[in-house]
């Protein structure tokens, strides 16, 4: 049975990039939270599910607005996405995308907005500008080209294939559930031996990412996560070298607050790339002791400092 808190020797990195994923800060987060592992890990915003892949519990139920990304997992997990399916596609459109330039590009951007098939937004995912997954109001990915005909040389090809076939075996003989749902669907599912980890669009950080993530919504957020018996922590931004979230001061601050020094590679624009402080917000209960996790953490260049809001 999987618990937290836990060690990650290794970190698992999935198929699909996407803003603000958690690659860097699985080890905090899996360090930083205590479950039992009695219930199912719930995701009501999955995002890139590398958080997932790496905490690897037994059951779980995980969710996201993005149907995109639910059927590339759900395809891996059914088995109609494999690895040698993936070096197929990949090999046979990479070179039409080396030999005829970014015009393919936008011609498989345009085939995938009409057809919805998951290779298809494997392939756009990995090839457009920056790694962003950004949509139009009317569904279509808009999504720019990254200016990189040759992108799926082998090595590449081979690195995205080994992702997929990596988490198959994730997968494999797991009770795992993947919903196209909105948050509220999910925390409704949740029972009182879960464990919920959030990882909403970040507010006040126009990110894009899928419909717009409003002030509001946020605020709907906090109060209907707070009523919930399980357990939980939610990942946000804390504060950069430009401002503090306000949002945590005003519905989070009764909260055990952990946070770590993040560096952000993925971003539509330069101030979405930089160092910001992250935090992770969690049920007062459900944190690890400082001292466990100061063994897990230890002095690598991710360390966390262990600030408490209130440590009741």
């Amino acid at each position: 049975m999987t618990s937290l808190p836990k060690s990650i020797d290794h970190i698992q990195v999935p198929p699909v990039k996407i803003q603000g994923i958690k690659s860097d800060l699985v080890e905090f987060i899996a360090a930083n939270v205590e479950w039992d592992g009695k219930g199912r890990w719930v995701e009501p915003f999955l995002g890139s599910g590398v958080v997932l892949f790496n905490i690897e519990p037994e059951r779980a139920l995980v969710a996201d607005a993005n149907k995109h990304i639910i059927n590339i997992y759900k395809g891996i997990q059914n088995g109609e996405i494999t690895g040698p399916a993936v070096r197929e596609f990949l090999n046979k459109h990479g070179a039409e995308l080396e030999e005829q330039g970014e015009d393919y590009y936008y011609e498989m951007r345009e085939r995938f907005n009409e057809n919805q098939e998951p290779l298809f937004m494997l392939f756009l995912n990995r090839s457009c500008y920056n790694g962003m997954m950004r949509f139009n109001q009317s569904g279509g990915f808009n999504v720019p080209f990254c200016k990189k005909p040759e992108r799926f040389r082998q090595a590449y090809v081979t690195r995205i294939v080994n992702q997929v076939e990596e988490i198959s075996k994730i997968i494999e003989g797991k009770d795992w559930k993947f919903k196209t749902w909105d948050w509220r669907d999910t925390l409704n599912e949740t029972g009182k031996d879960d464990f919920v980890y959030l990882d909403p669009p970040y507010v006040g950080r126009n990110t894009g990412y899928i419909g717009e993530w409003e002030k509001n919504e946020a605020a709907e957020l906090a109060q209907e996560t707070q009523q919930m018996e399980a357990g939980y922590a939610m990942s946000m931004w804390s504060d950069n070298q430009y401002r503090e979230n306000e949002h945590i001061d005003e519905y989070w601050s009764d909260h055990i607050l952990r946070t770590h020094s993040h560096f952000y590679h993925v971003g539509s624009t330069e101030d979405l790339r930089n160092e910001m402080n992250e935090a992770l917000l969690i049920k007062n209960g459900c944190e690890a002791p400082k001292d466990v996790v100061a063994d897990i953490v230890g002095d690598d260049t991710h360390q966390a400092t262990l600030d408490s809001v209130t440590e009741d």
